[in-house]
């Protein structure tokens, strides 16, 4: 059964990384896919909010702060559907900041899998003290 839950998590994986393709964003391509039962329910990549420029840095090439994170931007489009993240697993290319941590725990997410760690990863502790199963699966090409 663990083989199985792998092929599909690196499958997964590998769609949310090609969905981070899709960013604006120069310093840093995120992507995000929320699965509940076997079926996607959601994407996300960051960039700008709707309506905003499609540039997600400054003239020093530092990252605006109204630029939305991918799992923010699955997240948000559930919320505006008539789906839940409840029970849900989001699969993302880049672990989760504090503050987007805090959304997946409160959306119900219950299962995180990420490729590659983020600079701070005090937002996997919260998501492991909070309860969610955190995975890395580091070498995505792999069979």
């Amino acid at each position: 059964m663990k083989e199985k839950l792998n092929k599909y998590d690196r499958a997964y994986l590998r769609i949310a990384r090609e969905w981070g393709q899709l960013s604006y964003c120069e310093r840093k391509k995120v992507g995000a896919i929320i699965v509940k039962d076997r079926m996607i329910i959601s994407d996300g990549y960051n960039g700008t909010p709707s309506g905003f420029e499609n540039s997600c840095e400054d003239a020093n090439n530092l990252t605006l702060w109204y630029v939305l994170h991918a799992e923010a931007n699955a997240i948000l489009k559930v919320a505006r559907s008539t789906q839940s993240c409840e029970g849900a697993t989001l699969y993302i290319t880049l672990s989760p900041c504090k503050d987007c941590s805090k959304l997946i725990h409160q959306s119900g997410i219950k299962r995180v899998v990420y490729q590659t760690e983020y600079k701070d990863n005090s937002g996997l502790e919260f998501l492991r003290k909070a309860g969610v199963q955190v995975e890395c699966v580091p070498d995505l090409d792999q069979i």
